[in-house]
C-alpha cells in the first residue's frame, strides 16, 4: 500500500515493469487471489503518476499470455521491449540477472 499511497501523492520519474499485466485470471488459484486484490479498474491512471513508463515483456511466457502481456504495455508505456523467448522473465526462464533492464535505471 505504501507505493500505492506513494504514487498517489508524488509523480515518479520512471516505472518500469516486467511481464505485467491486469485484470488477468486463471494463472492458478493461489495467484489469482493475491493478484485480483492489486488490479486496477482504469489501468490508464497509472499514467498519471509516472513521466516514463516502460515495459518488458515476453512472447512466451508460460503464466501470463502475450497478448495480456502487450495489451498492458500498450495502454500505459512510454516504451516497449519485448524480449522473444524470455519466458516470464525469471529465475525459471534463466533470467537469474537481468542485464537489459540496468539501461533503464
Amino acid at each position: 500500500m505504501f507505493i500505492s499511497k506513494f504514487l498517489t501523492e508524488n509523480k515518479v520519474k520512471k516505472l518500469i515493469f516486467v511481464c505485467g499485466f491486469n485484470n488477468y485470471l486463471g494463472i492458478n488459484e493461489e495467484y489469482d487471489k493475491v493478484n485480483k486484490s492489486m488490479y486496477f479498474d482504469n489501468l490508464e491512471d497509472v499514467k498519471q503518476y509516472a513521466n516514463e513508463i516502460i515495459c518488458f515483456y515476453s512472447d512466451n511466457d508460460p503464466y501470463v499470455k502475450y497478448e495480456i502481456e502487450k495489451d498492458f504495455a500498450d495502454k500505459i508505456s512510454t516504451e516497449q521491449i519485448l524480449i522473444p523467448n524470455a519466458g516470464h522473465i525469471n529465475s525459471e526462464s534463466g533470467y537469474d540477472t537481468f542485464e537489459d533492464i540496468v539501461s533503464y535505471l
